[in-house]
């Protein structure tokens, strides 16, 4: 019952009015108080003159608190800006009560303007001491009276800086809130020992099971900004291992209005750990690149397709085709841009192989700018079937980057990997040959070629997060092919920010990569996924090494042999110089090879691809044996 009243309490506000009067009071009652202090608490005044200013004195500071609205604020979130109001308010009225009385005393007005200096200069220290302590005693109670019905988590704040304090006042100014912090951690050893807000700075190295034990900590928010990837991931590594949640603190720029809310602070996830800063790019000339274009998307049901969508649909676009052979993803896509109110798009059910219904579509739409993302990815899938990998991201390929040509497409993005680079295995050879096909026809017609090869992306279909997390749910263990397996790994953001990036950028020709930083072991990224879960490594899931697949590297490699690389005008952001082609030879021989039949022998169609794409070296797979043959 108790609960409820204070609910309903905590749903009203009291009138700016009523703050008005309270205030008014305060400063009645601080007058009196300023003149029996002046007189060494004797009465030894002039009572009735007195008297007769207080009214004066009350309306002087009404006009104050107007002019400053002071009276406007809600008491229980009183805060930093509300405090220096009111002290801007009262000096105020010093002011008008010291004019007053000069004028007062020059040209003999009624006593009543006439108050004594050192009067004036008590009653405004009383005032600030009274009317700032009264609201943050009210705000202290109604938080206290709130928090007392909450089961309240004891948290450290890792960071005794601005954004440490920032991240305290946020918490201890929100009455909803379920935190107590019990104390800062720092690296900076000079803080060590000393207290901020009366809470005690530890190091580090002083978090341990025996801390976390006596004062019952259960998380940690880390609450430095720009912190570099390494460091997070050694501190989250430390206190993971200890058993406590994480959580982190938004960049600046995220805050909302430029506060920050308790309900911003995020726990920490695998993204934050990938080992380097998440790329950034701003670039104003995107919004004239798809300004009234009509936009094709192939695969736009995919991870990386339907992202390009909905990217895209931040700008002015004149109409976005969405095509994919999967009908039920696609009708996902299609209902979640209906929910948003969007129409200026076709979702289509067409497959990038049948060369007559593409044409269709491209009659139909007459597209600007065509996005490529259909394709087959799966390495192991694609290894056994080597037909459909050609069959899809070569010939595929062909079709749609042929019909641009044809149709006059302004820009032509081929959506790449860097499995393609120096290939292992069928996949990323298809995708090389993908690659080399879009650019053979560099220069014919006006449509600029443009190719995105970046690394995994985080939480896309059929990556290791989701397999990882499944795994996790159903009790483990993790399996992993390799303990030194190593990948380059970006979100499904970053990467679809690149390709809309590059087509902008590009002129047609370039191969765009990242700089992706230090490639990331995913026996230790399987170890961070257990642990983020709030379990425990190896006691409660293992991780299990179940060997290479057939056509599986143990790094990848974003640039082929013979390339290098030359800048661009982002630092993250390069393109890749590669080999003078033989146009001609390459274009008849993906020609035969897209013109192969399904009943052609797995070993003939790769041994096609490999004469293609010379560095095309088979690695844990049946298809060794054609290596060994040259």
């Amino acid at each position: 019952m108790i609960k409820d009243l204070l609910q309903k309490i905590s749903n009203r506000y009291a009138s700016k009015w009523l703050v008005m009067l309270f205030d008014l009071c305060i400063v009645a009652f601080t007058f009196v108080a300023a003149y029996i202090i002046r007189f060494n608490f004797k009465l030894d005044f002039d009572f009735v003159t007195m008297c007769k200013q207080i009214p004066f004195v009350t309306l002087a500071a009404m006009l104050s608190f107007i002019i400053v609205g002071s009276y406007k604020g809600v008491v229980r979130y009183t805060g930093f800006k509300d405090v220096v109001n009111i002290i801007i308010g009262v000096n105020i009225l010093a002011t008008i009560l010291i004019i007053t009385t000069f004028f007062s005393r020059r040209y003999n007005f009624d006593s009543i303007f006439n108050v004594s200096g050192s009067i004036i200069y008590i009653h405004l220290l009383l005032n600030i001491l009274f009317l700032v302590g009264f609201k943050l005693f009210v705000k202290s109670v109604y938080n206290k009276l709130m928090q007392d019905f909450e089961t309240q988590k004891r948290v450290l704040i890792f960071g005794a800086g601005n954004a440490g304090m920032i991240t305290y006042d946020a918490i201890t100014n929100d009455p909803k809130n379920s935190h107590k912090v019990i104390a800062f951690v720092d690296d900076n050893d000079a803080k060590i020992g000393k207290k901020i807000n009366t809470l005690r700075v530890y190091s580090l190295g002083n978090i341990n099971q025996k801390f976390i034990s006596k004062h019952e900590i259960e998380e940690v928010i880390i609450s430095i900004q720009n912190i570099e990837s390494s460091r997070l991931l050694q501190i989250s590594g430390y206190l993971f291992e200890l058993g406590l949640k994480v959580k982190i603190v938004p960049p600046v720029q995220n805050w909302i209005d430029g506060d920050l809310s308790v309900g911003q602070i995020k726990e920490v996830n695998i993204e934050d750990l990938l080992g380097r800063d998440p790329i950034s790019i701003t670039n104003p000339a995107l919004e004239d690149e798809y300004d009234n274009k009509v936009i094709l998307i192939t695969g736009a049901a995919g991870s990386i397709g339907s992202e390009i969508a909905r990217k895209a649909t931040n700008y002015n676009y004149k109409k976005l085709i969405l095509v994919d052979s999967a009908e039920s993803p696609l009708y996902d896509v299609q209902q979640e841009f209906v929910q948003k109110g969007l129409k200026k798009f076709d979702a289509v059910v067409a497959d990038v192989r049948d060369y007559r219904r593409m044409e269709q579509l491209f009659q139909t739409y007459r597209p600007n700018v065509v996005f490529h993302a259909a394709a087959y990815k799966h390495v192991p899938l694609m290894e056994n079937n080597p037909f459909e990998a050609v069959n899809v991201n070569v010939n595929g390929t062909r079709h749609v980057a042929s019909l641009s040509v044809k149709h006059g497409v302004h820009k032509f993005v081929l959506i790449s990997t860097d499995k393609a680079v120096n290939p292992t295995n069928v996949m990323g050879a298809t995708k090389r040959i993908a690659e080399l096909y879009v650019n053979c026809l560099k220069g014919k017609g006006k449509t600029k070629f443009i190719t995105t090869r970046f690394g995994n992306v985080l939480g896309s279909n059929g990556s290791v997060i989701p397999l990882f997390k499944r795994q996790i749910d159903n009790g483990g263990p993790l399996t992993v092919t390799h303990k030194d397996i190593t990948r380059y790994f970006m979100t499904i953001s970053e990467a679809c920010q690149l390709v809309l990036e590059a087509a902008t950028m590009g002129n047609g020709g370039e191969i765009f990569v990242f700089d992706m930083g230090e490639s990331v072991k995913i026996y230790d990224l399987a170890k961070n996924m257990i642990i983020l879960s709030g379990l425990r490594f190896p006691e409660d899931i293992d991780i299990k090494i179940t060997g290479l697949r057939p056509g599986e590297k143990i790094y990848e490699e974003l640039l082929a042999d013979g390339e290098n690389t030359k800048p661009t005008y982002h630092d993250k952001i390069m393109i890749a110089k590669t080999k003078a082609l033989d146009i001609q030879a390459i274009s008849d021989k993906i020609s035969n090879l897209c013109a192969i039949s399904s009943k052609s022998q797995n070993l003939e169609i790769v041994s096609l691809m490999k004469d293609i794409v010379p560095e095309f070296v088979s690695n844990n797979s049946k298809f060794e044996v054609l290596d060994s043959k040259q």
